[in-house]
């Protein structure tokens, strides 16, 4: 059949500037606009804002209170864009609400509504006040009568003249709703003129009225009367939501009533309710729905009282809370939009098309409540639609599109699947979306042939159950409609369903050990096998999980292997397995035998000075009996975690508590428990709270008593301090006792510290070097411990009383001193020779700065040596023994003999230096030279590297443009020779060659020539030894 164009709706979607339809779409909505007027102004112009986007460009209209404004030229309204510019304002004319209506081929959007307010202020009329006549006492109210005007306005007044204003109290009130002046009991201070000032927020104008004069009656005064409330607020207020309500009051009485405020229902007033008592003004901002209710005024004094009530309502204009989305339906379909919105009170709801009000007379058109329903849509119904939610307070608008689409079948964009796979005896479902409306009829054949009885789905699928290999072939569907008819085919092909060979299982393994969980398959040989394995559920990443998870099956094989298994993977174990056509999972149940958790509520209920009473509860035990259990203890001076004694002493796997004996008294303890069962300990319990076992006299004595020395008439005990795990409690310390060897009683001292090692007791009748029995005992808090076994030790003894004899010196080489003397006395009851001191210094050092060579025993000789050569030195001896030293021996001096002279020659060249030296000859009485030492260092003060050669000459490789200091000693069996002279080779400069320097005992020469462009020759040092050295 031929279809009618008009038929034919295209929805296309895009951006602006493509080119492509777009519906109108506000960017810009017109704001409400107070203007203010002045009288001098002549620039009295006003512009609405408004711009929407679409495409077709949209066209603008506007609307003042519901009627179109007409543009005509030399009119005072016009428009740029969308904006509408209103100029030489008219306060009559112009005020008034706005819209802005913006349409193209799409429909028309109306925006927002806009007031225009003008805000003035004229001069007040009247020139001049009659007087205002009243008695002392008496209230009274001065009228302010504000001229025309538009805009909120504030009132002050003048007292007699500017700038005198009243200030206001509890006597005195201005009201901010009248702008009159309240005094509520006058005295003769109040006797004046008054002038009301009246501004507007807006124009930020004043005028000034007609003074009032206020005069004083002489016939009397006022007496006292209860009070009159002047100002009041109304039996209604209606607030907006989050808007600041002010409720003013104020009384006229004689006393000056005093004003209080109160909510009806008891409720409390929030935080931020501002109660001004000197001003009657009750101030509530941000207000709430909660905030509304009745507040009562009351005025009081001491002649009555009296009060007002007025009820705050909430209100709230509207706010959207559903709004309805753009619409795409097939014609014929059913249109349901449902507009929601919160506002106080609630809204009411209607609905524009296209900028005008939609007619609900047809019946396929109804709307309810903010639902709108539109049945059996035509393409009449294409349009721009809009929701409006308003009450009194309010109102606002929704913007949305309707297209109706009616197409022919297409399938186009949705063709069947060239190929879809099913599973032998399994369901398949071939899918049919052509796009199409309205919808229209599906049916399907195989090959040529119709389908008959077959399951077609409401969305045109077929749907094959229980498939069979007599189900493969070639499918078609075909769609109807009014407009026309469109098929597309495609392919079933039928596969040989997937099956897990392996069965399900239960494995039960021991920590440790490896297993392989089996995923065996019989599948379809044309697919591709996916196997998936899940850990509890969760899927396992192959490669993380610390390496414990490999795969080990072949292509028709999902094997995994677990390799060294632990507690925590334990669980169920799925394969699951998928092709193109099917999937199908078996799964494994593990179970892992381990060493038992930790034990549980592990505490410690009791402890003595020796014991602690322990309870605990079983842990896990992993599949495994618990045969038994180790108590461990720590404290502050073990090295870690250490076995205890327990009675029972075997502790069996139904054992819960023990007793831990062997501990020390006034130790703190920290206490565990471990598990065993047939695999293995598990982990401990936590820790016990830290507890101390109590305090009792001590047991342990001091070790390794012993003493002597000390300086004259002392008598030196020492010992090895006790450990503090071994005090036994607080307040510890030592008791020492001693006796002269042979004596009955005993001399006892105390010493606190428990860290002390030693005792002195110092007497003047202690005889040198005297035998003393001595013993060390122990004490705390509780009481006195034990002495530890009697030891023998000596008295202080005297210093050495002579000096040795017979000392003598001799030189052995050029660096080596021979020494002998004659030995003292070896020991006598006074007295013992430990060994001796000998000091020796150079003739030009001090004798407090010589060197010291202490021997030890009865020697009689000392060879000192690295001494230079043909030197001079002095030398004492003196013996010593734990008192001290004894008197010095008699000065000797030695020279030591001329060592032979070494003449040291060097080449450089690059970064090597190339030393010679003349050998050197042994003395008559030194064994021969077998080599060399060559010392070198960047300067005099660091360490110097150490070559050892047997010839006379060396090559080094040295860094260039460094300083080196070059020393060479020769060596024999009898040790090393004297050391040449200290000798600085300069630095090797890039481009330098230092010649040869030749270095004598007598002179230093040292001469290089410097390659330069003239061949200049630089001697650069020669010293004299005997001079400057």
């Amino acid at each position: 059949d031929d279809i009618p164009w008009e038929a034919h709706v295209f929805v296309l979607v895009s951006f602006p500037g493509s080119g492509v339809m777009l519906k109108p779409v506000f960017t810009k909505q017109p704001g409400s606009v107070v203007f203010p007027l002045h009288p001098s102004e002549n620039r009295r112009e006003v512009v609405f804002s408004c711009e929407a986007q679409g495409h077709p460009a949209p066209f603008y209209r506007w609307k003042l209170n519901d009627s179109f404004i007409v543009l005509r030229a030399g009119s005072r309204y016009s428009l740029v864009g969308g904006n509408l510019h209103i100029s030489h304002l008219n306060k009559e004319e112009d005020v008034g609400i706005y819209q802005c209506l913006a349409s193209n081929s799409f429909g028309t959007i109306v925006s927002r509504e806009a007031s225009l307010h003008i805000a003035y202020l004229e001069n007040f009329k009247t020139q001049r006040r009659s007087p205002v006549r009243v008695r002392e006492g008496q209230g009274v109210v001065l009228l302010c009568g504000p001229p025309p005007h538009s805009g909120e306005l504030t009132f002050t007044w003048i007292f007699n003249q500017y700038p005198s204003f009243v200030i206001q109290d509890t006597r005195r009130f201005v009201s901010q709703k009248t702008g009159n002046l309240y005094i509520a009991k006058v005295e003769p201070s109040d006797v004046g003129n008054y002038t009301c000032v009246v501004t507007n927020t807006v124009t930020k104008t004043s005028v000034q009225g007609p003074p009032t004069p206020l005069v004083l009656r002489i016939d009397g005064v006022m007496g006292e009367y209860e009070p009159k409330i002047e100002v009041q607020f109304p039996d209604i207020v209606p607030v907006a939501k989050s808007s600041t309500v002010k409720l003013e009051c104020f009384a006229l009485g004689n006393p000056v009533p005093t004003i209080s405020w109160r909510r009806v229902d008891g409720a409390s007033f929030g935080r931020k309710v501002d109660v001004n008592k000197a001003s009657g003004v009750l101030e509530i901002p941000y207000f709430q729905q909660e905030d509304a209710g009745i507040y009562e005024c009351v005025a009081e004094n001491t002649r009555g009282r009296n009060s007002v009530k007025g009820k705050l309502s909430f209100y709230a204009p509207p706010h959207l809370i559903e709004k309805p989305q753009d619409a795409q339906k097939p014609i014929d379909d059913t249109l349901v939009w449902e507009c929601k919105a919160n506002a106080k009170p609630k809204p009411s709801y209607r609905w524009l098309k296209n900028g005008d009000p939609l007619d609900p007379m047809e019946d396929r058109v109804q709307v309810n409540n903010g639902v709108l329903t539109i049945s059996s849509l035509k393409l009449a119904d294409i349009g721009m639609y809009q929701c409006v939610a308003e009450n009194k307070h309010g109102r606002i608008f929704t913007n949305t599109e309707l297209r109706v689409i009616a197409i022919a079948p297409d399938f186009s964009q949705n063709l069947l699947k060239a190929q879809t796979l099913a599973r032998q005896g399994g369901d398949v479902l071939i899918e049919c979306k052509p796009k199409m409306s309205p919808r229209g009829m599906i049916s399907w054949r195989k090959g040529k042939e119709a389908l008959r009885e077959i399951t077609v789905l409401d969305n045109g699928s077929l749907r094959i159950a229980n498939v069979t290999k007599m189900d493969a072939g070639v499918y078609t569907c075909v769609a109807r409609n009014q407009f026309g008819v469109a098929s597309s085919a495609g392919s079933l092909l039928v596969k040989e369903p997937t099956v897990i060979t392996s069965p399900a299982g239960h494995l039960d393994v021991t920590v440790g050990e490896s297993i392989v969980l089996p995923c065996q398959v019989s599948h379809d040989p044309t697919l591709d096998l996916k196997f998936t394995w899940f850990f509890n559920e969760q899927l396992i990443h192959f490669g993380t999980h610390g390496g414990y998870f490999e795969k080990v099956g072949s292509r028709s094989a999902g094997d995994i292997m677990i390799r060294n298994i632990q507690l925590r993977h334990a669980g169920k174990y799925t394969c699951a397995v998928q092709t193109k056509v099917d999937s199908v999972s078996i799964a494994t149940d593990v179970i892992v035998r381990g060493p038992p958790g930790p034990p549980v509520e592990f505490k410690v209920s009791e402890m003595t000075e020796s014991t602690a009473s322990l309870s605990w509860g079983p842990g896990l035990d992993n599949h495994s009996p618990i045969l038994s259990y180790i108590i461990q203890a720590r404290t502050p001076f073990s090295l870690g975690w250490q076995a205890v004694t327990t009675v029972p002493e075997l502790l069996g796997g139904k054992q819960l508590s023990a007793t831990v004996i062997d501990l020390s008294p006034w130790v703190e303890y920290e206490f565990r428990v471990l598990a065993t069962n047939s695999i293995g300990t598990g982990e401990p319990s936590k820790p016990s709270k830290k507890a101390r076992t109590k305090e009792m006299p001590p047991r342990v004595t001091p070790a390794r008593v012993n003493g002597g020395g000390g300086g004259r008439s002392e008598l030196v005990i020492t010992w090895e301090p006790v450990p503090e795990e071994l005090q036994s409690g607080p307040g510890f310390g030592y008791v020492v006792a001693f006796r002269p060897h042979g004596a009955q009683g005993w001399m006892q001292a105390a010493v606190t510290s428990p860290d002390a090692s030693r005792y002195v007791f110092k007497n003047e009748s202690i005889p040198p070097f005297s035998p003393y029995q001595v013993k060390v005992g122990v004490y705390n808090n509780k009481g006195e411990g034990p002495f530890g076994p009697v030891t023998t030790i000596y008295s202080a003894e005297e210093e050495p009383s002579r000096a040795p004899g017979r000392l003598r010196a001799r030189s052995v080489s050029a660096s080596e001193v021979e020494v002998t003397w004659k030995p003292l006395a070896w020991s006598n009851n006074r007295r013992r020779i430990l060994g001796y001191e000998l000091r020796y210094w150079g003739e030009r050092d001090k004798q407090e700065t010589a060197s010291v060579i202490r021997t030890v025993g009865n020697r009689t000789s000392v060879l000192i040596k690295d001494l230079e050569g043909s030197s001079t030195y002095f030398m004492s001896l003196r013996a010593y023994n734990s008192a001290g030293l004894g008197p010095q021996s008699a000065i000797v001096n030695v020279t030591t003999k001329k060592p032979p002279p070494v003449k040291i020659m060097w080449n450089t060249s690059n970064s090597k230096v190339i030393l010679r030296w003349d050998q050197v000859h042994a003395l008559e009485n030194e064994s021969e030279v077998t080599g060399y030492k060559v010392m070198y260092s960047q300067d005099k003060h660091s360490r110097p590297s150490v070559v050892e050669t047997n010839t006379t000459s060396l090559e080094l490789s040295l860094p260039v443009n460094q300083d080196y200091v070059i020393q060479i000693k020769p060596f024999s069996e009898g040790g090393e020779g004297s050391s040449s002279r200290q000798i600085t080779i300069p630095r090797i400069a890039g481009g330098t060659v230092l010649d040869q320097c030749n270095i004598s005992y007598g002179c230093i020469a040292l001469w290089s020539a410097e390659a330069t462009a003239i061949g200049e020759i630089v001697w650069y040092l020669c010293l004299l030894y005997s001079g400057f050295l």
